[in-house]
């Protein structure tokens, strides 16, 4: 691993609980990872960390080989050769953008500098706009700059925090997938923290969920939705429910038995024996509840939220459980109206019935 954090834990005097506990990730040289959870959940804290601008209290920090931090030996930040982008961008108001890019490089000759500068900002798409001051740029562009004085020096590990939170939401998104693409072109290592899932899956090729200083799981996009670690990571990510269920054996076929019926012809599921009389709590998101008018099963609208292409419908049974499913948006209906639904499970997710959010995912389940 190129960036290896291991057993990590950042506490503060007089504080209870660590603000970063116990925390275990590692990058390849050239990925991007990302750190997603909710305010307060330790991600700043453990990137500043791997900055050197927080000491830790417990386990080891190893950079490309160096280990510059393990409980006792703490390199400071400025000799660990990261660059980091802020939430506010940072740039200097008096300096043009070559000068703002050029700061970090101030130590090389003249002409190498020069022809650096012009390297990072044609990589960031900013080729041209060397003497325009911060004032004069958009949102997206100052962003750029700042990720372009970041690289300029060629640091081992970029570190970036919550860089687009200052943007509107469509430019964050948009300005995500072009960051990864630019990040990737400069073959940089870098670590991310947002608050942001659509901004996370965009930039990461790997992805922590952090809750109360502890990281849940390390994992791809893909993973953390269909096979979460923890229940926490299945209730951030994503859009769902928990139904009660029982999964049984019958003639050596698994089946989950729930609110919606049985599901069956299920890639992966746990075997009932790893829950007491098979009775668990079912992971339903919104994508495994198709609306059907011809199903046996009717629910009642009790909320709907309008996404453009899509409706986000929540929902209530008979019985009197919850589900959330996603329908096309010409499919107008009315709050307080019945609709038939069915389910269309292929990653069954579960968990011990009302368990704690942190309870390790039952055997059987995929988690890499």
């Amino acid at each position: 691993m190129f960036l290896d954090v291991s057993k990590l834990s950042v506490r503060y005097p007089g504080q209870a609980q660590a603000a970063v506990d116990d925390v275990t990730l590692g990058l390849r040289a050239g990925e991007i990872g990302v750190l997603i959870g909710p305010s307060g959940c330790g991600k700043t804290t453990l990137l500043r960390a791997v900055a050197g601008l927080e000491r830790a209290s417990a386990g080891r920090i190893v950079l490309g080989g160096e280990t510059v931090s393990d409980g006792q030996h703490h390199l400071p930040a400025e000799r660990r050769r990261i660059g980091m982008v802020f939430q506010d961008y940072a740039l200097f108001p008096h300096l043009d953008v070559g000068r703002n890019v050029g700061f970090g490089i101030a130590q090389l000759p003249r002409n190498q500098r020069e022809a650096r500068i012009a390297e990072v900002l044609r990589l960031v798409g900013l080729d041209g706009l060397q003497r325009r001051y911060p004032h004069e740029l958009s949102g997206g562009q100052q962003q750029r700059v700042a990720l372009a004085r970041a690289l300029a020096p060629q640091p081992r590990l970029l570190l970036l925090d919550e860089p687009f939170s200052n943007l509107d939401v469509d430019l964050r998104e948009r300005l995500a997938h072009e960051v990864r693409a630019i990040l990737k072109a400069a073959n940089a290592t870098a670590l991310f923290v947002t608050h942001d899932q659509l901004e996370a899956f965009a930039i990461g090729d790997l992805i922590g969920v952090m809750h109360e200083g502890r990281l849940h799981q390390w994992d791809d996009a893909y993973a953390l939705y269909h096979r979460p670690a923890t229940r926490f990571v299945a209730e951030f990510i994503g859009h769902g429910v928990f139904a009660p269920a029982q999964i049984r054996l019958d003639g050596g076929e698994v089946s989950v038995q729930t609110p919606l019926g049985a599901l069956q012809d299920i890639e992966e599921c746990p075997l009932p024996s790893a829950y007491d009389s098979g009775l668990c709590d079912v992971l339903l998101r919104a994508d495994d509840i198709v609306h059907d008018d011809n199903a046996p099963v009717k629910a009642q609208i009790v909320r709907k939220a309008f996404r453009g292409s899509e409706f986000l419908y929540t929902l209530r049974l008979g019985s009197g459980e919850t589900l959330m499913t996603h329908v096309p948006s010409h499919h107008n209906h009315e709050v307080g109206e019945w609709i038939g639904i069915r389910a269309e499970v292929d990653h069954v997710v579960t968990f011990e019935r009302g368990g704690s959010r942190s309870a390790p995912p039952a055997p059987g389940v995929a988690v890499r």
